[in-house]
Protein backbone atom coordinates (compact mmCIF):
# COMPACT_ATOMS: atom_id res chain seq x y z
CA UNK A 1 0.00 0.00 0.00
CA UNK A 2 0.93 3.74 -0.57
CA UNK A 3 0.41 4.63 2.77
CA UNK A 4 3.79 1.83 4.40
CA UNK A 5 5.67 1.98 1.91
CA UNK A 6 9.25 2.99 3.35
CA UNK A 7 11.78 5.32 1.46
CA UNK A 8 15.22 4.21 1.36
CA UNK A 9 17.78 5.50 3.79
CA UNK A 10 20.22 7.72 2.70
CA UNK A 11 23.34 7.58 4.49
CA UNK A 12 25.25 11.27 4.68
CA UNK A 13 28.82 11.57 3.98
CA UNK A 14 31.25 14.25 5.71
CA UNK A 15 32.12 15.17 2.07
CA UNK A 16 30.03 17.56 0.56
CA UNK A 17 31.68 16.70 -2.86
CA UNK A 18 30.77 13.11 -2.57
CA UNK A 19 26.98 13.18 -1.25
CA UNK A 20 25.73 15.22 -4.02
CA UNK A 21 26.12 11.98 -7.04
CA UNK A 22 24.64 9.31 -4.71
CA UNK A 23 22.08 11.77 -3.33
CA UNK A 24 20.83 12.82 -6.60
CA UNK A 25 20.60 8.78 -7.65
CA UNK A 26 18.85 7.84 -4.13
CA UNK A 27 15.90 10.47 -4.96
CA UNK A 28 15.58 8.89 -8.61
CA UNK A 29 15.44 5.45 -7.23
CA UNK A 30 12.58 6.84 -5.03
CA UNK A 31 10.82 8.33 -7.00
CA UNK A 32 10.61 5.54 -9.69
CA UNK A 33 9.81 2.68 -6.92
CA UNK A 34 6.67 5.55 -5.79
CA UNK A 35 5.71 5.53 -9.54
CA UNK A 36 5.40 1.42 -9.94
CA UNK A 37 4.16 1.18 -6.29
CA UNK A 38 0.89 3.22 -7.46
CA UNK A 39 0.54 2.19 -10.92
CA UNK A 40 -1.22 -1.64 -9.97
CA UNK A 41 -3.15 0.40 -7.42
CA UNK A 42 -4.90 2.83 -10.34
CA UNK A 43 -5.41 -0.05 -12.59
CA UNK A 44 -6.99 -1.75 -9.80
CA UNK A 45 -8.92 1.44 -8.88
CA UNK A 46 -9.90 1.79 -12.41
CA UNK A 47 -10.93 -1.80 -13.13
CA UNK A 48 -13.79 -0.96 -9.96
CA UNK A 49 -14.87 1.84 -11.45
CA UNK A 50 -15.74 0.29 -15.12
CA UNK A 51 -17.36 -3.08 -13.28
CA UNK A 52 -19.32 -1.04 -10.85
CA UNK A 53 -23.36 -0.77 -12.04
CA UNK A 54 -23.99 1.89 -9.63
CA UNK A 55 -24.41 5.23 -11.60
CA UNK A 56 -23.41 4.64 -14.99
CA UNK A 57 -25.51 3.31 -17.82
CA UNK A 58 -24.72 1.43 -20.55
CA UNK A 59 -25.72 3.80 -23.81
CA UNK A 60 -25.87 0.73 -26.15
CA UNK A 61 -28.71 -0.80 -24.22
CA UNK A 62 -30.63 2.23 -22.68
CA UNK A 63 -32.32 5.38 -23.93
CA UNK A 64 -31.83 8.42 -21.92
CA UNK A 65 -35.01 10.78 -21.23
CA UNK A 66 -33.66 13.29 -23.59
CA UNK A 67 -33.00 11.14 -26.73
CA UNK A 68 -35.88 9.66 -25.86
CA UNK A 69 -38.38 9.86 -29.24
CA UNK A 70 -41.73 11.36 -28.49
CA UNK A 71 -44.92 11.03 -30.11
CA UNK A 72 -48.15 12.86 -30.22
CA UNK A 73 -49.91 12.19 -26.76
CA UNK A 74 -46.54 10.90 -25.20
CA UNK A 75 -46.00 12.91 -21.81
CA UNK A 76 -44.47 11.89 -18.25
CA UNK A 77 -47.90 11.71 -16.65
CA UNK A 78 -49.26 8.95 -19.15
CA UNK A 79 -46.55 6.95 -17.93
CA UNK A 80 -47.63 6.68 -14.50
CA UNK A 81 -51.71 7.33 -14.77
CA UNK A 82 -54.20 4.42 -15.29
CA UNK A 83 -56.02 5.34 -18.42
CA UNK A 84 -59.99 5.10 -17.90
CA UNK A 85 -62.50 3.39 -20.23
CA UNK A 86 -61.14 1.19 -23.40
CA UNK A 87 -57.59 3.13 -23.18
CA UNK A 88 -56.54 -0.49 -21.88
CA UNK A 89 -57.11 -2.43 -24.79
CA UNK A 90 -53.82 -1.69 -26.57
CA UNK A 91 -51.53 -1.85 -23.42
CA UNK A 92 -50.04 0.69 -21.71
CA UNK A 93 -46.82 0.14 -19.00
CA UNK A 94 -45.79 2.32 -16.63
CA UNK A 95 -42.23 2.31 -17.83
CA UNK A 96 -40.62 2.57 -21.03
CA UNK A 97 -38.32 0.35 -22.72
CA UNK A 98 -37.71 0.67 -26.37
CA UNK A 99 -33.98 0.08 -26.96
CA UNK A 100 -34.14 -1.67 -29.60
CA UNK A 101 -33.73 0.70 -32.33
CA UNK A 102 -32.07 3.46 -30.85
CA UNK A 103 -30.39 5.26 -34.02
CA UNK A 104 -33.82 5.65 -35.99
CA UNK A 105 -35.02 8.60 -36.89
CA UNK A 106 -38.75 10.18 -35.23
CA UNK A 107 -38.21 13.79 -36.01
CA UNK A 108 -40.30 13.38 -39.01
CA UNK A 109 -40.87 17.09 -39.42
CA UNK A 110 -37.13 17.88 -39.92
CA UNK A 111 -36.27 15.06 -41.62
CA UNK A 112 -38.47 14.93 -44.50
CA UNK A 113 -36.67 13.88 -47.04
CA UNK A 114 -37.38 11.47 -49.01
CA UNK A 115 -41.42 12.35 -48.42
CA UNK A 116 -43.28 8.78 -48.22
CA UNK A 117 -47.02 8.36 -48.33
CA UNK A 118 -49.28 5.28 -47.44
CA UNK A 119 -52.82 4.94 -49.27
CA UNK A 120 -55.21 2.09 -47.73
CA UNK A 121 -58.99 1.37 -48.12
CA UNK A 122 -60.42 0.21 -45.06
CA UNK A 123 -62.93 -0.82 -42.35
CA UNK A 124 -61.02 -1.92 -39.30
CA UNK A 125 -60.69 -0.79 -35.86
CA UNK A 126 -58.41 1.36 -34.01
CA UNK A 127 -56.61 -1.73 -32.18
CA UNK A 128 -55.41 -2.83 -35.85
CA UNK A 129 -54.96 0.65 -37.35
CA UNK A 130 -52.85 1.98 -34.40
CA UNK A 131 -50.27 0.12 -34.47
CA UNK A 132 -50.61 -0.13 -38.34
CA UNK A 133 -49.89 3.36 -38.88
CA UNK A 134 -47.14 4.21 -36.03
CA UNK A 135 -45.48 0.91 -37.16
CA UNK A 136 -45.11 2.68 -40.26
CA UNK A 137 -44.49 6.15 -39.09
CA UNK A 138 -41.40 4.62 -37.31
CA UNK A 139 -39.82 3.07 -40.77
CA UNK A 140 -39.79 6.61 -42.29
CA UNK A 141 -43.85 6.77 -43.60
CA UNK A 142 -44.74 10.57 -43.71
CA UNK A 143 -48.68 10.80 -44.83
CA UNK A 144 -51.47 8.65 -44.69
CA UNK A 145 -54.27 8.81 -46.85
CA UNK A 146 -56.79 6.88 -45.58
CA UNK A 147 -60.38 5.90 -47.46
CA UNK A 148 -62.48 4.36 -44.20
CA UNK A 149 -65.53 2.29 -43.98
CA UNK A 150 -67.07 0.24 -41.32
CA UNK A 151 -65.75 0.40 -38.02
CA UNK A 152 -62.68 2.98 -38.98
CA UNK A 153 -65.52 5.39 -39.99
CA UNK A 154 -67.28 5.96 -37.06
CA UNK A 155 -67.22 9.01 -35.03
CA UNK A 156 -65.02 7.99 -32.35
CA UNK A 157 -62.17 6.36 -34.50
CA UNK A 158 -62.14 9.02 -36.96
CA UNK A 159 -61.73 11.46 -34.43
CA UNK A 160 -59.35 9.12 -33.38
CA UNK A 161 -57.45 9.14 -36.18
CA UNK A 162 -57.74 12.59 -37.76
CA UNK A 163 -55.93 13.67 -34.07
CA UNK A 164 -52.61 11.54 -35.73
CA UNK A 165 -50.26 14.19 -37.53
CA UNK A 166 -50.36 13.81 -41.21
CA UNK A 167 -53.33 11.33 -40.96
CA UNK A 168 -55.98 12.51 -43.75
CA UNK A 169 -59.29 10.37 -43.94
CA UNK A 170 -61.40 10.30 -46.68
CA UNK A 171 -65.24 8.78 -46.18
CA UNK A 172 -67.25 7.11 -48.61
CA UNK A 173 -69.96 9.67 -49.24
CA UNK A 174 -72.24 9.37 -52.07
CA UNK A 175 -70.15 12.77 -53.37
CA UNK A 176 -67.10 10.57 -53.10
CA UNK A 177 -68.86 8.06 -55.63
CA UNK A 178 -69.99 10.42 -57.64
CA UNK A 179 -66.59 11.56 -58.41
CA UNK A 180 -65.27 8.16 -58.61
CA UNK A 181 -68.40 7.97 -61.14
CA UNK A 182 -66.14 9.83 -63.40
CA UNK A 183 -62.85 8.43 -63.38
CA UNK A 184 -61.32 7.53 -66.59
CA UNK A 185 -60.61 4.23 -64.90
CA UNK A 186 -64.37 3.02 -66.39
CA UNK A 187 -62.55 3.73 -70.24
CA UNK A 188 -59.66 1.25 -69.58
CA UNK A 189 -59.65 -2.33 -70.42
CA UNK A 190 -56.79 -3.07 -67.90
CA UNK A 191 -59.52 -2.99 -65.12
CA UNK A 192 -62.78 -3.75 -67.21
CA UNK A 193 -62.52 -7.56 -66.02
CA UNK A 194 -63.36 -6.54 -62.47
CA UNK A 195 -66.12 -4.17 -63.12
CA UNK A 196 -69.91 -4.59 -61.93
CA UNK A 197 -68.84 -8.03 -59.77
CA UNK A 198 -69.57 -8.58 -55.86
CA UNK A 199 -67.17 -8.66 -52.98
CA UNK A 200 -64.15 -8.96 -53.75
CA UNK A 201 -63.57 -7.85 -57.51
CA UNK A 202 -66.07 -4.55 -55.92
CA UNK A 203 -63.32 -4.51 -53.39
CA UNK A 204 -60.33 -4.36 -55.95
CA UNK A 205 -62.04 -1.89 -57.99
CA UNK A 206 -62.63 0.47 -55.50
CA UNK A 207 -58.84 0.83 -53.99
CA UNK A 208 -58.31 0.97 -57.91
CA UNK A 209 -60.42 4.47 -57.79
CA UNK A 210 -58.75 5.29 -54.35
CA UNK A 211 -55.56 4.86 -55.29
CA UNK A 212 -56.07 7.37 -58.10
CA UNK A 213 -57.17 10.10 -55.85
CA UNK A 214 -55.02 9.19 -53.38
CA UNK A 215 -51.89 10.19 -56.26
CA UNK A 216 -53.66 13.32 -56.16
CA UNK A 217 -53.70 14.28 -53.03
CA UNK A 218 -50.07 12.68 -52.59
CA UNK A 219 -48.98 15.32 -55.38
CA UNK A 220 -50.15 18.23 -53.57
CA UNK A 221 -48.71 17.33 -50.22
CA UNK A 222 -45.83 17.18 -52.17
CA UNK A 223 -45.07 13.35 -51.38
CA UNK A 224 -41.82 11.85 -53.44
CA UNK A 225 -43.12 8.61 -53.08
CA UNK A 226 -46.50 6.62 -52.98
CA UNK A 227 -47.15 2.86 -51.76
CA UNK A 228 -50.97 1.32 -51.41
CA UNK A 229 -50.87 -1.12 -48.45
CA UNK A 230 -53.62 -3.06 -46.77
CA UNK A 231 -54.36 -2.45 -43.09
CA UNK A 232 -53.53 -6.64 -42.01
CA UNK A 233 -49.73 -5.37 -44.34
CA UNK A 234 -46.28 -4.07 -42.80
CA UNK A 235 -43.37 -3.05 -44.71
CA UNK A 236 -40.79 -4.92 -43.96
CA UNK A 237 -37.53 -3.07 -44.86
CA UNK A 238 -34.81 -5.46 -44.63
CA UNK A 239 -31.70 -5.33 -46.07
CA UNK A 240 -30.85 -1.87 -44.71
CA UNK A 241 -28.54 -0.54 -41.75
CA UNK A 242 -31.31 1.17 -40.12
CA UNK A 243 -34.20 -0.52 -40.59
CA UNK A 244 -35.39 2.05 -42.44
CA UNK A 245 -37.71 2.91 -45.52
CA UNK A 246 -36.57 6.04 -45.85
CA UNK A 247 -33.28 4.77 -46.44
CA UNK A 248 -34.35 1.70 -48.78
CA UNK A 249 -36.15 4.34 -51.35
CA UNK A 250 -33.41 6.73 -51.47
CA UNK A 251 -31.00 3.63 -52.66
CA UNK A 252 -33.01 3.45 -55.27
CA UNK A 253 -32.00 4.78 -58.99
CA UNK A 254 -33.11 7.57 -60.14
CA UNK A 255 -34.10 6.01 -63.22
CA UNK A 256 -36.39 3.53 -61.47
CA UNK A 257 -40.38 4.37 -61.53
CA UNK A 258 -41.66 1.50 -59.03
CA UNK A 259 -40.31 -0.88 -56.99
CA UNK A 260 -42.12 -4.47 -56.17
CA UNK A 261 -41.78 -5.66 -52.43
CA UNK A 262 -42.37 -9.43 -52.78
CA UNK A 263 -44.86 -10.85 -50.18
CA UNK A 264 -44.10 -12.94 -47.23
CA UNK A 265 -46.91 -15.23 -45.63
CA UNK A 266 -47.98 -15.32 -41.72
CA UNK A 267 -48.08 -18.74 -40.86
CA UNK A 268 -49.56 -18.68 -37.42
CA UNK A 269 -48.63 -21.22 -34.72
CA UNK A 270 -51.82 -20.70 -32.39
CA UNK A 271 -55.89 -20.88 -33.39
CA UNK A 272 -56.23 -18.34 -30.82
CA UNK A 273 -54.43 -14.87 -32.18
CA UNK A 274 -55.68 -11.74 -31.42
CA UNK A 275 -53.02 -9.07 -32.12
CA UNK A 276 -51.60 -11.00 -35.07
CA UNK A 277 -48.54 -7.64 -35.29
CA UNK A 278 -47.54 -8.81 -32.06
CA UNK A 279 -48.43 -12.07 -31.63
CA UNK A 280 -47.03 -13.93 -35.03
CA UNK A 281 -43.23 -14.42 -35.87
CA UNK A 282 -43.18 -16.79 -38.44
CA UNK A 283 -43.40 -16.32 -42.27
CA UNK A 284 -43.53 -17.92 -45.63
CA UNK A 285 -41.20 -16.44 -47.86
CA UNK A 286 -42.06 -15.22 -51.27
CA UNK A 287 -40.99 -17.81 -54.31
CA UNK A 288 -38.73 -15.03 -55.44
CA UNK A 289 -36.61 -15.13 -52.37
CA UNK A 290 -36.15 -18.76 -52.96
CA UNK A 291 -34.18 -21.16 -55.28
CA UNK A 292 -36.09 -22.28 -58.09
CA UNK A 293 -35.00 -25.84 -56.77
CA UNK A 294 -35.78 -25.36 -53.02
CA UNK A 295 -39.34 -23.85 -54.04
CA UNK A 296 -40.32 -26.51 -56.45
CA UNK A 297 -38.91 -29.45 -54.35
CA UNK A 298 -40.89 -28.53 -51.31
CA UNK A 299 -43.78 -27.18 -52.95
CA UNK A 300 -46.21 -29.87 -51.72
CA UNK A 301 -44.98 -29.55 -47.96
CA UNK A 302 -45.00 -25.69 -47.77
CA UNK A 303 -48.63 -25.92 -49.44
CA UNK A 304 -49.85 -27.29 -46.27
CA UNK A 305 -52.30 -29.47 -47.55
CA UNK A 306 -53.63 -26.41 -49.62
CA UNK A 307 -53.83 -26.34 -53.41
CA UNK A 308 -51.10 -22.94 -53.48
CA UNK A 309 -48.25 -22.05 -52.28
CA UNK A 310 -50.04 -19.21 -50.63
CA UNK A 311 -53.08 -18.72 -48.87
CA UNK A 312 -53.53 -15.69 -50.76
CA UNK A 313 -51.44 -13.32 -53.25
CA UNK A 314 -48.22 -14.12 -54.39
CA UNK A 315 -47.54 -10.95 -56.88
CA UNK A 316 -46.32 -8.65 -53.67
CA UNK A 317 -46.91 -4.92 -53.50
CA UNK A 318 -45.34 -1.99 -55.04
CA UNK A 319 -44.04 1.54 -54.41
CA UNK A 320 -44.52 4.19 -57.27
CA UNK A 321 -42.21 7.30 -57.70
CA UNK A 322 -44.73 10.11 -57.89
CA UNK A 323 -44.48 11.57 -61.08
CA UNK A 324 -46.92 12.76 -64.34
CA UNK A 325 -48.89 10.74 -65.64
CA UNK A 326 -48.96 8.35 -63.12
CA UNK A 327 -52.16 5.68 -62.54
CA UNK A 328 -53.22 2.45 -60.41
CA UNK A 329 -52.50 -1.08 -61.93
CA UNK A 330 -55.09 -2.84 -60.00
CA UNK A 331 -53.97 -3.00 -55.85
CA UNK A 332 -50.90 -4.64 -56.29
CA UNK A 333 -48.90 -2.34 -58.76
CA UNK A 334 -48.54 0.96 -60.31
CA UNK A 335 -48.38 2.29 -63.93
CA UNK A 336 -48.22 5.29 -66.01
CA UNK A 337 -50.44 6.81 -69.06
CA UNK A 338 -47.84 8.11 -71.23
CA UNK A 339 -44.89 5.04 -70.67
CA UNK A 340 -43.85 1.98 -69.34
CA UNK A 341 -42.26 2.23 -66.06
CA UNK A 342 -38.93 1.09 -65.13
CA UNK A 343 -39.53 -1.60 -62.17
CA UNK A 344 -37.10 -3.24 -59.70
CA UNK A 345 -38.24 -5.89 -57.69
CA UNK A 346 -36.03 -5.89 -54.02
CA UNK A 347 -33.78 -8.88 -53.06
CA UNK A 348 -34.07 -8.47 -49.13
CA UNK A 349 -37.14 -6.34 -48.27
CA UNK A 350 -40.44 -7.35 -48.30
CA UNK A 351 -44.18 -7.02 -47.09
CA UNK A 352 -45.64 -8.83 -44.65
CA UNK A 353 -49.14 -10.05 -45.19
CA UNK A 354 -50.98 -10.95 -41.93
CA UNK A 355 -53.62 -13.28 -43.98
CA UNK A 356 -56.10 -15.29 -42.03
CA UNK A 357 -54.36 -14.79 -38.87
CA UNK A 358 -56.94 -14.79 -36.53
CA UNK A 359 -59.54 -17.34 -37.20
CA UNK A 360 -62.16 -14.65 -36.61
CA UNK A 361 -60.94 -13.64 -40.41
CA UNK A 362 -62.96 -17.05 -41.71
CA UNK A 363 -66.67 -15.33 -40.49
CA UNK A 364 -65.82 -11.59 -40.83
CA UNK A 365 -64.80 -12.24 -44.53
CA UNK A 366 -67.92 -14.72 -45.20
CA UNK A 367 -70.21 -11.58 -43.51
CA UNK A 368 -68.95 -9.21 -46.41
CA UNK A 369 -70.20 -10.86 -48.84
CA UNK A 370 -73.41 -12.03 -49.94
CA UNK A 371 -72.39 -14.89 -52.60
CA UNK A 372 -74.31 -18.28 -52.08
CA UNK A 373 -72.05 -20.98 -50.56
CA UNK A 374 -71.82 -22.91 -53.55
CA UNK A 375 -68.57 -23.80 -55.53
CA UNK A 376 -69.65 -21.85 -58.61
CA UNK A 377 -71.64 -18.89 -57.51
CA UNK A 378 -68.18 -17.86 -54.93
CA UNK A 379 -66.65 -17.55 -58.48
CA UNK A 380 -68.33 -14.73 -58.71
CA UNK A 381 -67.14 -13.30 -55.91
CA UNK A 382 -63.45 -14.08 -55.07
CA UNK A 383 -60.45 -14.16 -57.27
CA UNK A 384 -58.37 -17.13 -54.86
CA UNK A 385 -59.30 -20.66 -54.35
CA UNK A 386 -58.19 -20.65 -50.91
CA UNK A 387 -61.03 -17.67 -49.97
CA UNK A 388 -63.45 -19.73 -51.94
CA UNK A 389 -62.84 -22.50 -49.82
CA UNK A 390 -63.22 -20.66 -46.33
CA UNK A 391 -65.90 -18.79 -47.44
CA UNK A 392 -68.14 -22.19 -48.31
CA UNK A 393 -66.61 -23.70 -44.73
CA UNK A 394 -67.63 -20.86 -42.96
CA UNK A 395 -71.00 -20.45 -44.40
CA UNK A 396 -71.91 -24.35 -44.36
CA UNK A 397 -70.55 -25.69 -41.10
CA UNK A 398 -70.73 -25.55 -37.29
CA UNK A 399 -68.27 -23.65 -35.28
CA UNK A 400 -66.06 -26.54 -34.03
CA UNK A 401 -65.97 -27.94 -37.35
CA UNK A 402 -64.73 -24.20 -38.81
CA UNK A 403 -62.12 -24.43 -36.00
CA UNK A 404 -60.58 -28.02 -37.15
CA UNK A 405 -60.90 -26.98 -40.81
CA UNK A 406 -58.98 -23.30 -39.61
CA UNK A 407 -56.39 -25.96 -37.89
CA UNK A 408 -55.98 -28.27 -40.53
CA UNK A 409 -54.78 -25.74 -43.31
CA UNK A 410 -53.98 -22.51 -41.74
CA UNK A 411 -52.38 -23.29 -38.62
CA UNK A 412 -48.48 -25.06 -37.88
CA UNK A 413 -48.24 -27.32 -35.73
CA UNK A 414 -45.87 -30.26 -36.64
CA UNK A 415 -42.60 -29.20 -35.34
CA UNK A 416 -40.63 -31.24 -37.86
CA UNK A 417 -42.08 -30.25 -40.70
CA UNK A 418 -41.84 -26.20 -39.32
CA UNK A 419 -38.26 -27.37 -38.16
CA UNK A 420 -37.32 -28.73 -41.71
CA UNK A 421 -38.83 -25.76 -43.70
CA UNK A 422 -37.09 -23.22 -41.41
CA UNK A 423 -33.85 -25.13 -42.35
CA UNK A 424 -34.97 -24.63 -46.39
CA UNK A 425 -35.12 -21.12 -45.92
CA UNK A 426 -38.87 -21.31 -46.70
CA UNK A 427 -39.96 -20.40 -43.73
CA UNK A 428 -38.67 -17.88 -41.41
CA UNK A 429 -38.43 -16.07 -38.27
CA UNK A 430 -39.33 -12.18 -38.54
CA UNK A 431 -39.57 -9.98 -35.06
CA UNK A 432 -38.97 -6.36 -35.56
CA UNK A 433 -42.73 -5.87 -36.13
CA UNK A 434 -43.06 -7.29 -32.65
CA UNK A 435 -40.43 -5.78 -31.35
CA UNK A 436 -41.27 -1.65 -32.71
CA UNK A 437 -45.05 -2.50 -31.34
CA UNK A 438 -44.51 -3.40 -28.23
CA UNK A 439 -42.23 -0.69 -27.56
CA UNK A 440 -44.86 1.53 -28.84
CA UNK A 441 -47.11 0.13 -26.68
CA UNK A 442 -45.11 0.08 -23.78
CA UNK A 443 -44.27 4.24 -24.25
CA UNK A 444 -48.08 4.41 -24.12
CA UNK A 445 -48.59 5.77 -27.38
CA UNK A 446 -51.65 4.21 -28.31
CA UNK A 447 -53.56 5.12 -25.01
CA UNK A 448 -52.29 8.19 -24.62
CA UNK A 449 -53.75 9.12 -28.14
CA UNK A 450 -56.79 7.21 -27.25
CA UNK A 451 -56.74 9.50 -23.64
CA UNK A 452 -56.08 12.62 -25.28
CA UNK A 453 -59.52 12.48 -27.85
CA UNK A 454 -61.20 11.10 -24.54
CA UNK A 455 -60.79 14.13 -22.62
CA UNK A 456 -62.11 16.29 -24.93
CA UNK A 457 -64.91 14.67 -25.40
CA UNK A 458 -67.56 13.95 -22.95
CA UNK A 459 -67.47 10.66 -20.88
CA UNK A 460 -71.24 9.27 -21.92
CA UNK A 461 -70.15 10.09 -25.22
CA UNK A 462 -67.03 8.48 -25.25
CA UNK A 463 -68.05 5.46 -23.28
CA UNK A 464 -71.43 4.54 -25.76
CA UNK A 465 -69.28 4.39 -28.60
CA UNK A 466 -67.49 1.45 -27.40
CA UNK A 467 -69.52 -0.81 -29.11
CA UNK A 468 -68.47 1.17 -32.26
CA UNK A 469 -64.76 0.13 -31.89
CA UNK A 470 -65.67 -3.73 -31.03
CA UNK A 471 -63.51 -3.65 -27.58
CA UNK A 472 -65.59 -5.52 -25.77
CA UNK A 473 -63.49 -8.65 -26.38
CA UNK A 474 -60.65 -6.96 -24.85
Amino acid sequence: MAGSYSYPQIKHSQSSSSLSQPSHNNIFTSRLLLLLSLLPLSLAAFAFVLQWRGEFVDSTIRVSPSNRFEFPGMDGSTAVTKPVGCVDVLGQSRTVTFPYFRELRFDYESDGKPKISITSSTSAGLEQLLPWIYYHKVIGVTNFFLFVEGKAASPLVSKVLESIPKVKLIHRTKELEEEQAKSRIWNETWLSSFFYKPCNYELFVKQSLNMEMAIVMAQEADMEWIIHLDTDELIYPAGTSEYSLKQLVTDVPEDVDTVVFPNYESSVERDDIQEPFSEVSMFKKNFDHLMKETYFGNYKEASHGNSNYFLTYGNGKSAARIQKHLRPNGAHRWHNYMKTPKEIKLDDAAVLHYTYSKFSDLTSRRDRCGCKPTKEDVKRCFMLEFDRAAFIIASTVSQEEMLNWYREHVVWTNKDLKMKLMRKGILTRIYAPMVIIQGLKEAGVFSSLISSVQTSLSKDTFLSSNEAINYSSK
